[in-house]
């Protein structure tokens, strides 16, 4: 009997240390899984910023495709009016001037396939975002305010101004 009741006194400090150990166990199992937990909210707020960064950088890139096209587009425009002088002020029945007039048809087509679109000035209110008037004169058949009269034609580039209308407004 007394060899039992030392190996009891014995037994008991083991399954005291095992459950002192478990607990130990258990600490640094939940530690680990916060842990977890906050490396994981890092990586997931960490890929969010990196999508919208490669969103951000596409949009930027569109962006600046469409500024260096407009851009462009933008220093073609005089030849654009020279080409409506020219069809303007053509001779009768003169053969060249039909071969003008397929390139200034050919000209607009890629304009227009590339998104740029003639204003539409007379008749409408005056816009100092869209219009750049040079002259003001009292008019009967328009209203005080609007276009009289469209001196050189404005463009636009989806929602960007290329070029302001030149108009003549109304008194």
């Amino acid at each position: 009997m007394t060899k039992r009741k030392q190996e009891h006194p014995e037994t008991e400090h083991r399954e005291s240390e095992i459950e002192q150990q478990i607990e130990a166990l258990k600490t640094q199992l939940a530690e680990a899984q916060a842990k977890t937990q906050e490396y994981l909210d890092a990586l997931q707020r960490e890929r969010a910023d990196f999508v919208n960064y490669r969103r951000r950088v596409e949009q930027e890139k569109e962006q600046m495709g469409q500024w260096a096209t407009g851009e462009t587009i933008k220093k073609l425009l005089p030849v654009l009016d020279d080409l409506e002088l020219a069809l303007a002020n053509r001779p009768a029945d003169e053969p060249w001037a039909n071969g003008v007039e397929l390139v200034y048809r050919k000209f607009q087509s890629i304009l227009e396939k590339e998104g740029v679109v003639r204003m539409e000035a007379e008749g409408k209110s005056f816009d100092p975002n869209l219009h750049e008037a040079i002259m003001q004169e009292p008019s009967e058949t328009h209203e005080s305010g609007t276009v009289a009269a469209v001196l050189r034609q404005g463009y636009m580039h989806g929602e960007r101004v290329l070029r302001p209308a030149l108009v003549k407004v109304a008194q």
